[in-house]
């Protein structure tokens, strides 16, 4: 595991040299890191007069800052970068490409998910899987015309597509879904550049292990020849037609043409080749559906959804359980393990979910995401609209749903974070509650369930 930094980085591997001083003088130093000067550095003050050797220029002024906190976030930001330097080079990136990337870049604080004193934390900002509602994100008009696209995009592309799906068993549907969830089948153009997001993301994120090491094969992309200006990313970083993480470029990229690289940029074949080949190191089950839709029985409920709760599609039919719409699960289907995924609890439709929905959330860690891509998928094939109708219901504001689990927690309910996000292990666990305390069993965090968790806290641990 990478080590947690500091937000300002540090000054490591540092060689000082002193500046010979005046008589009567103390001069504190000036560092040379890699062949670059730093501004200053120093461990130590002496009593006396003070002069700094500023890029070969004497200030008297110096003495002040150094005894000052920093004073502004663009210094700060020059220290991180003086840290993740030797990180760089150890990956092979040069000094000159070093230079050259960070060369005017300056941190987007516009960006979501970052921890900036003063500023409110919202974890979710920027992702519409974490701020619309289920059905919102799953937009019956946008997936329909998105179908409309892909049937013509795989049609375009059949040749290439068949192969890559002989070749690593991955649905030639998914893979056709996933660009045009993404981009559109190339319509979105990404609007931020990689660098200057990943070393945002990598100084004042909230998960600033994860983009430092996004931020450092990012600049090993560059050094390995990819031109700067094809590093267009997602505000998250992520690059390409089909949208890799800097890192996963480097264990999934495919050549899918047969020119011999690997061009997730600007090669249609190449970028779906190595979006298949990541969904196949993820554990992709070739023939394996990713779900189904399914009806809920009356005798069923949405405190069964979530992974916890798997079990044979066979024993989900012996609850009575049935796939939506005209047909029935098959006999080679009825053996595979799944889980019941209800994304708006018990106001829309529900789903059995296979090993392959896993693997699409592993590829973007979102249940509403692999859902759209599954239906989109089912969709390019042939398949319709939702056969279950969606009600109306509102969408709880985060820091309702953040109460909602830690009073849960309180209580000895199986939930891991408190994050304010509706996932499937929250629904579960609101859906529990509701059943213990015979309330109303929609499995969604409403004002109700808060109301119930807050007039039953006075009897501690002894409350459902």
């Amino acid at each position: 595991m990478r080590r947690n930094p500091d937000a300002t980085g540090g000054a490591i591997n540092r060689a000082s040299r002193k500046i010979a001083p005046k008589s009567g003088e103390v001069c504190l130093g000036e560092t040379i890191q890699s062949g670059r000067r730093a501004l200053f550095s120093s461990t130590k003050l002496e009593t006396g007069c003070a002069l700094f050797r500023i890029n070969g220029v004497i200030c008297a002024a110096a003495l002040l800052m150094a005894i000052a906190p920093p004073a502004s976030a663009a210094q700060s930001f020059s220290v991180f970068l003086d840290g993740v330097w030797p990180e760089a080079q150890a990956l092979g990136v040069s000094r000159k490409t070093f230079v050259a990337a960070f060369r005017g870049v300056k941190p987007d604080y516009s960006l979501p998910d970052l921890i900036i004193k003063g500023r409110k934390r919202d974890d979710s900002a920027g992702q519409a899987e974490f701020t619309k509602s289920a059905m919102d994100y799953l937009n019956p008009k946008y997936l329909r015309r998105l179908a409309i696209q892909g049937r013509k995009f795989l049609k375009q592309h059949e040749r290439a597509i068949v192969n890559i799906e002989k070749t690593t068993g991955v649905d030639r549907n998914v893979l056709v879904a996933i660009w045009g969830r993404e981009t559109s089948y190339g319509r979105h153009r990404l609007r931020h550049d990689a660098i200057r997001v990943l070393a945002t993301l990598a100084y004042v994120g909230r998960r600033k292990d994860l983009f430092r090491n996004e931020l450092l094969h990012a600049l090993k992309m560059l050094q390995d020849g990819i031109p700067r200006s094809k590093m267009r990313s997602s505000w998250a970083g992520a690059v390409g037609l089909t949208q890799f993480m800097p890192s996963e470029y480097y264990q999934h990229a495919a050549d899918g043409d047969g020119d011999g690289r690997a061009d997730i940029f600007n090669s249609v074949p190449d970028a779906l080749a190595s979006t298949a080949r990541q969904l196949a190191n993820k554990g992709w089950v070739r023939g394996l559906r990713w779900g189904y839709e399914a009806r809920v029985p009356k005798n069923g409920d949405c405190s069964l959804e979530g992974p916890p709760g798997a079990r044979s599609i066979r024993e989900w039919a012996a609850l009575g359980f049935e796939r939506a719409g005209p047909k029935q699960f098959r006999a080679d289907e009825v053996v595979h393990e799944a889980y019941l995924m209800m994304p708006s609890g018990a106001y829309g439709p529900a789903f059995l979910a296979t090993e392959n929905f896993q693997v699409i959330r592993r590829y973007n860690t979102s249940d509403l995401y692999a859902l759209f891509v599954g239906n989109l998928a089912d969709r390019i094939a042939g398949g319709g609209d939702f056969h279950t109708s969606s009600s109306t219901i509102a969408q709880p504001r985060t820091r309702q749903v953040k109460e909602i689990q830690s009073r849960l927690i309180e209580r000895g309910y199986a939930l891991q974070k408190i994050d304010g996000k509706i996932g499937s292990n929250t629904r579960r666990q609101v859906g529990t509650y509701q059943k213990k305390n015979n309330l109303k069993i929609d499995c969604w965090p409403t004002q109700a369930v808060l109301k119930h968790l807050r007039s039953t806290a006075s009897l501690g641990a002894d409350a459902q």
